[in-house]
């Protein structure tokens, strides 16, 4: 199997990230106030709508429906994807609307996750993702800051072992978790971007 395609060079989102990380703990420290919720709330209300800029500007500037079949059936599957991290990161929408049946959300999340798993029956997408893995350059360092923001989030929304370096006061965890997903979303997108430009290169 030929080796993935590894780029090192460091980029200044890259160092902004990385240095949020180790910076992020000591906010708590600054005894910001929470106002009963609502900073949480907005931090959420910024990462949705990340998500969904995300998925408009990967459809905006692949133009996936004027690709051929392979590369059509990637982009469209990354939007997908970015739709379903909007939808999960909105509850679905329950979060907007928190007084309808929860049933509703349940066939809104089953319609969203959907085109993600039946698209990998295409023989075109499961061609094009393995092209991808041997032609793509990835960026070292967004995978690294991405996986760096799912481990710390996960760690603190879970109190696992590392939980305490990051969370210094349990009433910030909600917080510092919605901090922590920040370098998450935004290291997934620096790593699909380099992919961007090189398929607009060679399309």
């Amino acid at each position: 199997m030929t080796p993935l395609l590894v780029e090192y060079r460091i980029t200044w989102p890259v160092i902004v990230f990385a240095v949020l990380i180790f910076i992020f703990p000591f906010l708590a420290d600054l005894h910001i106030p929470l106002f009963n919720g609502m900073l949480v709330t907005s931090i959420e209300a910024v990462q949705a709508l990340l998500l969904l800029f995300f998925a408009i500007f990967t459809y905006v500037y692949m133009k996936p429906l004027q690709l051929k079949n392979g590369q059509k059936q990637f982009w469209l599957w990354a939007i997908f994807w970015w739709v379903l991290l909007f939808g999960r990161s909105t509850s679905w929408g329950r979060d907007y609307f928190p007084d309808v049946p929860r049933s509703y959300f349940r066939v809104i999340s089953i319609f969203v996750i959907a085109p993600v798993v039946f698209m990998l029956f295409s023989p075109y997408l499961r061609h094009e993702i393995v092209n991808k893995l041997r032609t793509a350059k990835l960026s070292a360092w967004a995978i690294v800051i991405a996986v760096l923001g799912l481990i710390i989030a996960d760690s603190i929304e879970h109190g696992r072992m590392i939980a305490p370096v990051f969370l210094h006061n349990l009433k910030y965890q909600d917080f510092m978790e919605e901090l922590y997903e920040f370098p998450l979303i935004i290291g997934l997108f620096l790593i699909a971007l380099p992919i961007m430009k090189q398929d607009k290169r060679i399309s």
